[in-house]
């Protein structure tokens, strides 16, 4: 990962720090190409497996149309409130569909931890209820970039 400075101050996560706040948030804005070439942003829950960026979205949404189409996709993952405490990850790649579309839980290997982890985190369950409208998006990134402006300015 590239160094990103701002005002002379290294602001970049470590990737250390970066897996950490990706397993720790839950919401994520994913941005999509439209068919008339403008940007459609909309918000996501997604899980991080420390590698891949994983999204359960609606099959039947704008950002699914546009990623069938286009499968370049751009997610931003930030918190704080205040200027000093903004943080965050950009990640950008294409998205592989996994699996069948629409998800109806048949088994799969690939998707076990991760329907796990996202039942756990989301709803409280160990297993994730499947409604037949949702499929799974991965990210695998091609990029990624990161900034906390919580960092010290004599780093």
């Amino acid at each position: 990962m590239p160094v990103t400075q701002r005002r002379g101050r290294r602001i970049m996560m470590t990737a250390e720090e970066t897996d950490a706040f990706l397993a720790a948030e839950r919401t994520c804005r994913v941005a999509t190409v439209s068919a008339d070439g403008a940007p459609h942003v909309s918000p996501l829950w997604f899980a991080w497996d420390g590698s891949a960026l994983w999204l359960y979205s609606i099959t039947r949404s704008k950002r699914w149309a546009d990623l069938r189409r286009d499968p370049r996709m751009a997610v931003t993952v930030d918190a704080g409130h205040d200027y000093d405490e903004l943080r965050g990850v950009e990640l950008t790649g294409r998205v592989d569909v996994v699996d069948e579309v629409p998800r109806t839980g048949r088994e799969h290997p690939e998707l076990a931890a991760v329907e796990r982890l996202f039942a756990r985190m989301y709803f409280g369950l160990d297993e994730l209820p499947h409604d037949g409208r949702h499929a799974w998006l991965r990210l695998a990134p091609e990029t990624v970039r990161s900034w906390d402006f919580r960092k010290p300015a004599s780093l």
